[in-house]
Formats: C-alpha cells, structure tokens, sequence
C-alpha cells in the first residue's frame, strides 16, 4: 500500500497558491491571521503597512516578549510576509501602491467602513484597476447599522454577541474566552471566502468581493445554541449551577475537580456512569431527567469524584468507552507524547540569527507539514526589491 509523504514543506515552490501574490493591509489579528493562513499554503504576501511605525501589532507586547526588537505576537500572526512602508495620504506614495494593486490576486483590509474609499483604494476604485482581483475586507460589525463605527476589538465583540455568557457556572459573572476567538474565526471566515473568490476566478476570469465582520462570525460560531433560542420562547438559557459545560446539553457535561486535578465528561449516559464510578444514587435518574435534573446529578458527580485522583478514573471510564479527558495545561500539554506526535510547533529564524518558537500551519498538503522559518520582515525591509519586481 502506498504512504503518503511525511517530510515537511518550507518552500513556495509545489504548494497550492504558489505564484499569487496577496497584499496584506491589515492590522492586529483577523486579517493578519487570513493572510498568514494564505502564506502558509505558498502565497506571496507583501505587508503594506504604514511609514510610522507599521503594523500596531508590532509594539504590541504579550507578557513583554519581543523577538528581533518587534512584539513576538507580531511574528507568530505575520510570519512568513514581505514588508512594505507607504503613507497611503501621500501621492507618490499611493500611486505606487496602486501598481502593487494592479498586479495582486488578493487585497485583504480592515479598515472601518468608508476608509478605504475615501483613500481612493476603494472596491470600485481597485476592480477598474485590476477586474481580477479579490478585495477581502474584515470589519467589526459589517457595513451598516448602529455598530458599524464602533471599535471591532475582540473582547467588545464577545461581550456584545452574548457569547460572554455561555461560559461558566450558574452564579459566575461573564466569561470571556482566554484567547481571541472572534479574531481567529473572522480570518478563517475571510480565508474561505477568498479561496472560493480564487475558485470562481479560475472559471470565469473574474474577481470579486468578499466580507465578514467579527461580530457575524461571533453568531455564526452559536449557531447551535441561537438555533434553539430563536425557535423557542424563553430567557437566556440558564447555565448550570455545577460543572458548567453547555448551557442546553444534559449531564454529565462539564468539568469536574479530582482529588489531583480535573476531569472532563462530555455526553455519557448517566446509568452508565454511576455503575461504572460506583454512585449507587445515579440509578433514580432515568434518561428524561438528566437535562432538568442536570444540577443535582452533577452535584453528586462533584461529590464522589474529589475521592480520587484523575488518573483513577479515566481507568475505570475510558476502557467503558466514555467521552472523557483530563484537563491539561500547557506544560501538561507539552509533555504528551500526543504533542510530540503532532509536531505542530516550528521555528523561525531572525536575519541576525535570532530564533524563536511558535505555533506551525495546522494543515498538511499531501501528508506533508507546512512550515516556514521566516519571520516577519523588519518595517519596509522588501521595499526596494519589491518596486523592481513590479517594474518588470
């Protein structure tokens, strides 16, 4: 039987948009993040960023870490892209942007709405200049509407989308999530949409639009639970007042302490369960109950399993089949043979031959592993070398 490759890609050459050329107008993390997904996979990206300073992203500091006297975040989001400096206000300056734009198959923005065109980079403005290309625009709140000038940051959107209160337990206040999920999934959003914009092109020979904003892609990850809401008369769905998980699934879902850690339950029948931990009790809950009677199953699942430790359970739980997991944290991740496997960290080397780890591309193109080693370039450091390529 034939294997599919392992070894790792850290070229251009082979991989899928190998020979596009995207120009990279965004700042912070959903745009960036669209257009790093796009390098990853063998696109040219040329940031254009600002004479003054750059990307903001750039002096912004995660726990103070810097690599290459630039912010590590800024890095780990723009790895892998070409720099390129302009003041967009400055004649010169935009006209020679406007020969980037006339040769790029992608723009990618996210600017408020309304800035692009009044910086004469508009989509009317970029189509007569170049009918093929895909103009990839990233807003907080889309085009129209009372929220549309507001600021689209990522914790903002998170509370504004309700999405803050699907988190914890009953009595807890919001939560947000640790990371910045609307940020990262409103990129993803843009990646799909310009693929399928690339698709079209190929067929038709032409170019188009693509928008989403953070807070459509804040709702579209609730689909689930706003499925439910919207078709039934009620409040906001209670959360539940122990080990909550999921504001409409039944117990025992949720997280739960151990003598030594904590332990994860996701969808399990609950008579199984009590056989299986030796929670006699369980047996009064038959399979209607488990959803109203969420809290005091879980109250008991609490109780019994703070008497030993997570290792002791996910023996007696895992052989049975059940959907559980010990809850790692990062060094506990790290340490995993499972992580090990994955190999899913990489690591990128200064022009000074500084390095640093982060994450790689989580896709594999024909079982290999995509990786690049680049950086991020230094602010305007591809100037020259890109105004000859356009010169061409």
């Amino acid at each position: 039987m034939e294997t599919e490759p392992q070894a790792d890609l850290d070229a251009h050459d082979g991989l899928p948009l190998s020979g596009l050329m995207i120009l990279d107008f965004s700042q912070f993390l959903a745009g960036p993040s669209c257009a790093l997904r796009l390098a990853d996979l063998g696109a040219r990206v040329i940031k254009v960023e600002r004479r003054a300073g750059g990307d903001a992203s750039r002096s912004l500091l995660l726990a103070g870490t810097t690599f290459d006297d630039t912010s590590a975040l800024f890095h780990a989001i723009n790895r892998g892209k070409e720099s390129y400096a302009a003041d967009l206000k400055d004649a010169d300056d935009l006209a020679a942007v406007k020969r980037l734009v006339a040769r790029a198959d992608v723009l990618i923005h996210n600017f408020r709405p309304g800035i692009m065109d009044r910086l004469g980079l508009g989509w009317d403005a970029v189509r007569a200049l170049n009918p093929r290309l895909v103009y990839a625009g990233v807003s907080g709140y889309g085009p129209d509407g009372p929220w549309r000038d507001r600021p689209g940051q990522d914790l903002l959107v998170q509370s504004l989308s309700g999405m803050a209160w699907l988190s914890g337990d009953a009595d807890d206040p919001p939560i947000p999530a640790g990371f910045s999920v609307t940020d990262m999934m409103a990129g993803a959003q843009l990646c799909q949409g310009i693929l399928a914009l690339l698709l079209r092109r190929g067929v038709s020979g032409r170019g188009g639009r693509v928008d989403v904003s953070l807070m459509e892609a804040a709702i579209d990850l609730q689909f689930e639970h706003l499925s439910v809401h919207l078709n039934q008369e009620e409040p906001m769905p209670p959360r539940s007042s122990v080990a909550g998980g999921n504001v409409y699934l039944a117990a025992p879902y949720g997280l739960y302490a151990t003598a030594d850690g904590h332990l994860a339950l996701a969808m399990a029948p609950v008579d199984q369960l009590g056989t299986l931990l030796g929670i006699s009790a369980l047996d009064a809950f038959p399979p209607e109950s488990w959803y109203p009677e969420r809290d005091t199953i879980k109250a008991l699942l609490r109780d019994h399993l703070l008497t030993r430790g997570t290792a002791d359970w996910l023996a007696a739980l895992e052989p049975a089949g059940i959907w559980c997991a010990p809850v790692l944290d990062w060094p506990a991740l790290l340490a995993e043979p499972a992580f090990t496997a994955l190999d899913a960290t990489q690591r990128i080397v200064a022009p000074g031959g500084a390095s640093m780890m982060t994450t790689r591309c989580p896709i594999r193109i024909d079982g290999a592993i995509l990786r690049s080693s680049r950086p991020a370039s230094r602010l305007g450091a591809d100037q020259q070398r890109i105004d000859e390529d356009m010169a061409l």
